[in-house]
């Protein structure tokens, strides 16, 4: 069996021979001309223009002579001139008989340079050479131009054959072997057309022994088995399909099914509610074309993946969260994309807990706050030499008491302004405020705990800070955590570098600390709530970070963070100007 790539190659073989066959040949008669024509021009033409030169010069010393020039003169010139063409002819002798002329013509000269006057004698022997010379050397240049049109005639001729052979047998191969190549593939195609609008009795029938014949036996062969398969599972799977669909109508939650051209496939009642549409509005229905008239659909066209929705719904306001799987059907090699699932899931019963929740984080946090002012009001108290002295190891219980106490006032702090996050009633009292002020308080804030670890305060701030407006509380509390975190994750005897610049119309506060930084893995979750770093100490809530975000957000600004593992963090908010 032939295979097609070796029928390609001996196609494609024949036809680049045909190229080099018609070059070579149409090079080889070209050199042949080019050498005859080279014959005439080198040889025979430069004997002729010699032999007229030296007759030339020698009509030139006659006339010279009879004109009453010094005789001297004019036969020194002269033969001057005649040696040099002579001793070129001598050179240049190429035809039988030329070099017995040529000699005679020398001896000739040599006895007229001897002569005392040119005697017409000499002059007729000398003409007579130089004329003999001509005729032998124009008859040679007759003869050889014969000889290259001889030549021209044969490669004419030569090449004519070639080419009409050339051209007879390529048109024969360009008319036929396309053929050959795409009448299968125009079957083929047609075919799986046929197959794809599922007329699984298509088959194909190639003659050919080589890859199209195999290609046939194996359409055929899936043909029939996707013939076989569709007949003996389209009942099972028209009730697998209807089974699915009462499944999902009866679901409580909205359903919305796309394919990979975003076609509505199936919309279950729950869907239809919430987006008052009917759904025989949007089955079939190209899904963007249908959000145009719809502003939940599009909502849900737009939105990213888990986005909490607020929807009426039962007549009062609902959330639902949005949750979008992408569809792919495993296929050998070639696993393909089939559409997507749009699941809203009613979460109002857990928005609500979480409202509960905030007002109870909320209140208790308040309310926790009077007693233990009152706890380190004792204290202060308790500690006043005044009261009485006190033994090292009551001072001791004192100072435990004052951390715990100062740590939960601390941690009732951040559940306060939690829930002024959470509720979203974050009060701002933007004011001009002096970016130096703001970083020197930060800094005397957290000094004494960066002392008693040893690490040092870098602040390096821009001269020409401007005045922004900014809510000085809450971006002094951004900042004072920033440091704290720096300093707690710093090892001892380094440093935190503190960094405050204008750039662009923002200005940019920088916290670097060289702790043993954050894998990349986390970084996008560390300002989520109550997440902690897996392998940090776990010395607070979790909530720090979170709250910044929010804070710094709510003035209009932006947080983010740069860590490599071993390097240390740096974590930067940025405020409008």
């Amino acid at each position: 069996m032939v295979r097609i790539k070796t029928k390609l190659s001996l196609g494609l073989g024949f036809l680049f021979a045909v190229i080099v066959l018609l070059t070579a040949a149409g090079l080889y008669s070209l050199n042949r001309l080019s050498n005859d024509a080279q014959a005439v021009l080198q040889d025979n033409y430069l004997s002729l223009e010699l032999a007229d030169h030296m007759r030339k010069g020698l009509d030139d010393f006659k006339t010279n002579l009879t004109e009453g020039d010094p005789v001297e003169t004019v036969k020194q010139d002269f033969v001057a001139a005649f040696a040099k063409k002579l001793v070129q002819q001598e050179n240049n002798v190429t035809e039988a008989g030329e070099n017995d002329l040529t000699d005679n013509l020398r001896e000739q000269f040599e006895l007229l340079k001897r002569d005392s006057a040119l005697s017409a004698s000499r002059e007729m022997n000398i003409r007579t050479l130089l004329h003999q010379i001509g005729d032998l050397n124009m008859a040679a240049i007759i003869r050889k131009n014969e000889a290259a049109r001889h030549t021209a005639e044969q490669a004419n001729v030569l090449l004519g054959i070639i080419a009409v052979l050339s051209f007879l047998i390529s048109f024969v191969f360009l008319v036929n072997f396309p053929g050959y190549i795409a009448d299968p593939i125009r079957q083929l195609t047609e075919s799986i057309r046929q197959i794809a609008d599922k007329n699984y009795s298509e088959r194909l029938f190639f003659k050919s022994h080589d890859e199209f014949g195999e290609l046939a036996t194996a359409f055929n062969d899936m043909a029939a088995r996707l013939d076989a398969y569709e007949h003996s599972n389209l009942a099972e799977l028209l009730f697998e399909k209807k089974r699915m669909e009462t499944l999902l109508d009866n679901m409580t939650d909205a359903v919305l099914v796309l394919d990979e051209k975003n076609r509505v496939l199936f919309i279950n009642p729950v869907a239809c509610q919430l987006m008052s549409v009917k759904k025989s509005d949007l089955l079939g229905k190209y899904a963007p074309d249908a959000a145009l008239h719809n502003d939940l659909l599009r909502s849900l066209l737009q939105t990213s993946s888990s986005d909490t929705l607020k929807i009426y719904y039962h007549e009062k306001e609902s959330f639902f969260q949005k949750e979008t799987f992408a569809v792919r059907v495993e296929r050998p090699n070639f696993p393909a994309d089939a559409g997507a699932v749009i699941l809203l899931k009613n979460v109002t019963s857990f928005k609500e807990l979480d409202q509960a929740k905030t007002n109870f984080i909320a209140t208790i946090s308040h309310e926790l706050k009077t007693p233990i002012s009152g706890i380190k009001m004792s204290l202060s108290l308790l500690e006043d030499k005044r009261v009485g002295p006190l033994n090292e190891e009551q001072q001791k219980l004192l100072a435990h008491i004052r951390n715990d106490s100062q740590r939960l006032l601390g941690i009732t702090g951040e559940l306060l302004d939690l829930a002024q996050v959470e509720t979203g009633n974050i009060r701002l009292n933007i004011v001009p405020s002096d970016p130096r002020t703001l970083l020197n308080d930060a800094l005397e804030t957290v000094q004494v705990e960066a002392t008693q670890k040893h690490v040092s305060l870098e602040a390096h701030m821009h001269e020409n800070l401007p005045t922004v407006r900014i809510d000085p509380d809450k971006t002094a509390w951004v900042l004072i955590n920033l440091l704290t975190n720096a300093i707690h994750y710093s090892p001892e005897n380094s440093a935190v570098r503190i960094e405050m610049k204008p750039e662009a119309d923002a200005l940019l506060v920088s916290v670097q600390d060289f702790g043993k930084g954050i894998e990349a893995r986390f970084h996008s979750r560390v300002f989520d709530r109550y997440f902690q770093v897996p392998g940090s100490a776990r010395t607070g809530t979790g909530l720090g970070l979170a709250i910044c975000k929010e804070f710094v957000e709510a003035q209009g600004g932006e947080i983010g963070l740069e860590s490599e593992v071993g390097k240390g963090s740096r974590f930067y908010f940025k405020l409008p100007v």
